[in-house]
């Protein structure tokens, strides 16, 4: 039995988009009640928030990690493009600088800092959870048995990570949002 979008009358929607959702909503008559999230939709019917999600999706590789998979069709479809005043601008620096700043602005929404503060005991398997890009940054601590990392993780892992380093004894376990990166 195909499942489509009519059928969540009555239903709890996630979404960090709740215009969009209620805008769609509407169009088919349907009643339904909108939860907005900030990140992570994607684990709110697992934690019993939500009965379905609407989410913006790239590759469907999150979705897929989530247990969760496309229903319906989409109720948005969006892309980005370079409008030039000339030719003489698409030849300069500037709309070359232009899309990498841009690109560096969405790149970032998919990842997070962490930073935490973990036993050196532990040091090796937390670095197996916070490869960072390269790798991660490490700064000893006061205490000469722990030490401070930092590193950047994919948003949509975020919270199983934050999970495992607690259960391998990091404290002051903090995220923090990225407004714009060069990977």
């Amino acid at each position: 039995e195909k499942i489509t979008a009519d059928q969540f009358g009555g239903k709890r929607i996630a979404t960090s988009y709740p215009h969009i959702v209620e805008l769609d909503l509407k169009k088919r008559n349907v009643e339904a009640q909108i939860i907005k999230l900030d990140g992570a939709v994607e684990i709110s019917i697992r934690l019993g928030v939500a009965d379905v999600i609407a989410d913006v999706v790239q590759s469907g590789r999150t979705l897929t990690e989530a247990g969760l998979k496309k229903i319906g069709e989409p109720l948005l479809k969006s892309e980005s493009i370079l409008i030039a005043h000339s030719e003489e601008t698409l030849k300069g620096n500037e709309a070359d600088l232009f899309l990498k700043r841009l690109k560096g602005i969405i790149v970032a929404r998919e990842f997070v800092i962490v930073e935490y503060d973990i036993p050196k005991s532990a040091l090796s398997k937390a670095c197996t959870l916070t490869p960072g890009i390269e790798s991660p940054t490490i700064a000893p601590l006061s205490n000469e048995n722990w030490a401070a990392v930092k590193a950047m993780v994919r948003k949509s892992d975020m919270n199983s990570i934050m999970d495992k380093l607690a259960d391998i004894g990091a404290k002051g376990i903090i995220v923090t949002d990225i407004r714009t990166c060069r990977i």
